[in-house]
């Protein structure tokens, strides 16, 4: 042992022993490395919070996120430099404004704790690792050299130790008073409006933070999972999330839960939005596996808020059990609307599309090529060609199909093409609800 190592330290600030004083010339090289770092801290700060956001994908949320990452990085690693400079005993800290809002803001966003412990720990490890040029630049001798980088790097765990801990306390604090007290208010609230009831504006926006005064599009998002998870809502809303972005919200979406399965979501606008990707939505959906979404259009005001919200619900009654496992449907998409209104008496609804359709009408594998293939052929003009293109088959299977389709039409109702067409689009959403079930005369 030479005259700069130190005695291994205790917990500081955690329980263990408080730690010791590192001798004089040992605590000069630590400054004189400290300092060096220090000059390359700003660089330091912003390829670590780059590394976090990669290494950690559920904290790159948007660019709003990442600035108060990039700030509660920033704060950390200066406070890491000053202590090494100044010998500045841990338990004398107190947290950064900037990590405790971040572990502030992770809570209220519903990402995973773990997540921010992670976060520490890429960041602990990064650290390190940039500490090695500064004191290999040293002036000493290989024995001190190791000494120095074995005290900084002790420094460096038990900080790490200690504010992980730390705003792992607030994050759980914050999450209980916000899924409690805020998510109850905010329950009462979105019902009050929704059926009509008179909330005054000023008092939902100040509880929910969420205005009603922009364009919204609501949704409905809910779990499949035959066996769901004890943190589904979470996962729900991580997806809504995700969908907010690829929608290009211009705020913090409104999420309430209905149920352990079910969640209602309004993405807010500052001006009418473009009609949505429903492609990319279906993409992002599809990720999560077990989720299926509904969506309204989009529409202003408090009248909006509702209606958007009631358009949803229709699109969810035509997504009882789509026969493609769509992952998403707008109330915009072709059929939807219409079928969502046959949805509400499937028992005349049925009964229509035997009339439309006669024996095309029959719940069988067979019946299901052929009405899909009629229905891409007159939603494309009647065009033979076209239908081929799109469901990837021979223009001669297609005119077979088309023609073995209209067989099971009555003579009455083959020029009807209206008709035909909205009833194989509803037979299309709604599937076994609407059809006669094979063997039944």
């Amino acid at each position: 042992m030479t005259a700069v190592q130190t005695e291994r330290w205790g917990a500081a600030g955690t329980g263990g022993n408080a730690e010791r004083p590192a001798p004089p010339r040992l605590k000069e090289l630590v400054a004189q490395a400290a300092m060096r770092l220090d000059r390359r801290q700003p660089k330091i700060a912003h390829d670590m919070s780059d590394l976090i956001a990669r290494e950690i994908r559920s904290l790159d949320v948007d660019q709003a996120f990442l600035d108060l990452l990039r700030a509660s990085v920033d704060a950390n690693t200066k406070t890491i430099t000053h202590i090494l400079i100044n010998d500045i005993p841990i338990e004398r800290l107190q947290p950064t404004t900037a990590a405790v809002e971040y572990a502030l803001r992770l809570a209220q966003r519903d990402i995973p704790a773990n997540s921010l412990v992670r976060a520490y720990n890429v960041g602990k490890d990064d650290f390190i690792e940039q500490i090695f040029p500064d004191v290999q630049a040293l002036e000493c001798s290989a024995e001190e050299k190791f000494a120095v980088l074995q005290h900084m790097s002790s420094v460096v765990g038990r900080y790490i130790d200690w504010i992980s801990q730390y705003v792992f306390e607030v994050y759980e604090e914050e999450r209980n008073r916000w899924v409690g007290t805020q998510g109850n208010v905010r329950a009462t609230l979105v019902h009050d409006v929704l059926s009509r009831r008179n909330v005054p504006v000023r008092e939902f926006e100040q509880e929910t933070g969420y205005r009603l005064d922009g364009h919204h599009i609501g949704l409905i998002i809910w779990s499949v999972d035959p066996a769901p998870a004890p943190d589904e809502l979470r996962m729900l809303t991580q997806v809504v999330w995700k969908v907010a972005a690829v929608a290009g919200c211009t705020a913090s979406p409104l999420i309430t839960a209905v149920d352990r399965m079910t969640a209602w979501a309004w993405l807010p606008f500052a001006a009418k939005p473009p009609p949505v990707d429903m492609e990319q939505i279906r993409h992002v959906v599809g990720q999560a596996r077990t989720s299926r979404l509904c969506l309204g259009l989009a529409d202003a005001g408090v009248p909006g808020f509702r209606r958007t919200h009631e358009q949803a619900r229709a699109a969810r009654r035509v997504a009882i059990s789509p026969a493609d496992g769509t992952a998403a449907i707008s109330f915009g998409d072709e059929g939807v609307a219409i079928a969502s209104l046959l949805a509400n008496d499937l028992e005349s609804t049925s009964a229509w599309v035997v009339e439309v359709l006669g024996g095309l009408a029959v719940d069988a594998e067979n019946m299901d090529l052929l009405r899909e293939t009629l229905r891409v052929f007159l939603s494309t003009g009647e065009s033979y060609t076209d239908t081929a293109a799109l469901m990837n088959l021979h223009r001669n299977t297609v005119r077979y199909r088309v023609s073995k389709a209209l067989e099971q039409v009555s003579t009455a109702i083959r020029t009807n093409r209206v008709d035909l067409a909205v009833a194989l689009n509803v037979c299309r959403f709604l599937g076994a609800n609407v059809l006669t079930p094979a063997g039944r005369k």
